[in-house]
């Protein structure tokens, strides 16, 4: 099938909606199908574009057969409000439209839109409606609820406005997809008609991430002991992760020697914890790894740590987490009682209150004594992954559903024809 995809973050970049939309593509050119990708050029998590491309042009990449990527100007904010970043989404909305109404010709048979950014819903619906394809939408975070929630915007009048243009645009696609049941619960209270969503959770490729103990070499870099407890948040450092209440952990567990703290990874928080942190013993900071070497980074870690802002914790299910279950550890969440991130992580690990130091602090201080425990939890952990979140199950169900859409439009003209024939 011929398949657009339009996602404004895209391979190569690590983390977040980027990793996850270009190991989707992948994973589609590897089943037969021909996929276009719209892209910004990869700046994400430093919000600085990266070296060798350019943010202020239109690129063209012919990755591999199957696979082309138009790469679309896009505006980087030097500060980021909630303004700054209506600035820079609507900037790739805008300087993509082209590209996607040139791809009209190419006739695709299926337009398909991640979000964020939902700005650019309207031109993948528009896309897919004069090419006669059919038109997805797949939701990665709620952002419209989490940008009010976490106060980036405000204005009660704004908020009514912003959820009636999403509820109007959802019900517009023919296939709505998201990553938990509770964000596919989240799609019904919108209006969105079950039969019309999908249940897509993001993956771990179970063959890269594993439990393996080749972690020492890493640990000997950051100058930690292989008797220490390694306390791992990897990912982007970002407002909505609430990093602050780590170095806060940290402070509260600086007398315990068994305990280090590691933060990997890269975003426009990190000077700031950085700072605050200096003259902590117990923290380290890392950049952000290679993927080559996320199976070793992942087993470094003998806990993993998964902070949340209480505001974001039951709007969103942090890709990282997948991440986290697949290398057989144990994980300590900050989620809010019978959220799915609570349910999910009570069974391969201890769940405390967001934003609060005591309860990440006691729960590190539990399982750092208590290795069976912390083998037992990280093995229920790879369990989950094995059962829910391997990536060729997850695309091979993508494959189904895809091929279903072009049976669709097959019956139709086999039933015509079927007529004339007879006639």
């Amino acid at each position: 099938m011929k398949i657009v995809l339009l996602s404004m973050n895209f391979a190569p970049e690590l983390t977040g909606i980027g990793k996850y939309s270009g190991e989707m593509v992948d994973g589609l050119v590897a089943r037969g199908h021909e996929v276009r990708v719209v892209c910004a050029p990869p700046y994400y998590p430093t919000w600085k574009v990266q070296e060798g491309y350019a943010g202020n042009a239109y690129r063209t990449e012919q990755i591999k057969p199957g696979l082309t990527v138009h790469r679309c100007p896009v505006w980087i904010p030097r500060r980021l409000s909630g303004l700054t970043r209506l600035v820079h989404l609507a900037s790739f909305a805008v300087s993509s439209l082209p590209v996607l109404f040139r791809l009209v010709l190419w006739q695709p048979q299926v337009v398909f839109a991640v979000a964020p950014a939902l700005f650019c819903a309207p031109a993948a619906w528009l896309t897919a409606r004069l090419s006669g394809a059919k038109a997805w939408l797949h939701i990665q975070d709620f952002e419209i609820d989490a940008a009010f929630e976490l106060g980036m915007l405000k204005k009660p009048f704004m908020r009514r406005c912003a959820l009636f243009a999403e509820r109007f645009l959802m019900r517009r696609f023919d296939a709505v997809s998201t990553i938990s049941s509770r964000m596919l619960r989240q799609l019904a209270t919108k209006g969105i008609p079950l039969q019309d969503t999908e249940m897509l959770p993001n993956w771990v490729d179970l063959s890269h991430v594993r439990p393996t103990n080749m972690s020492q070499g890493l640990r000997q870099t950051l100058g930690i002991a292989a008797s220490q407890i390694v306390c791992l948040f990897s990912g982007t450092i970002n407002r909505k992760q609430g990093l602050d209440v780590l170095i806060e952990t940290a402070r509260v567990l600086k007398e315990d020697p068994r305990v280090v703290i590691v933060i990997c990874g890269n975003g426009e928080q990190r000077p700031g914890l950085e700072a605050a942190a200096a003259g902590l013993g117990n923290v380290r900071f890392m950049d952000l790894q290679p993927a080559s070497t996320l199976n070793t980074l992942l087993n470094m870690a003998d806990v993993h740590l998964l902070p949340q802002l209480r505001g974001a914790a039951d709007l969103v299910m942090p890709s990282k987490l997948v991440g986290m279950l697949a290398s057989g550890r144990p994980v300590i969440a900050a989620a809010i009682p019978r959220t799915e991130i609570a349910s999910i992580v009570s069974g391969c690990g201890i769940v405390t209150e967001p934003e609060c130091a005591r309860g990440f602090a006691d729960a590190i201080t539990a399982l750092a004594g208590d290795t069976e425990r912390r083998q037992q939890l990280g093995a229920a952990g790879r369990a989950y992954a094995e059962r829910v979140l391997d990536s060729q199950t997850i695309f091979d169900r993508l494959d189904t559903r895809l091929r279903s859409f072009e049976r669709q439009r097959a019956a139709p003209r086999a039933t015509a024809s079927a007529e004339e024939a007879a006639q």
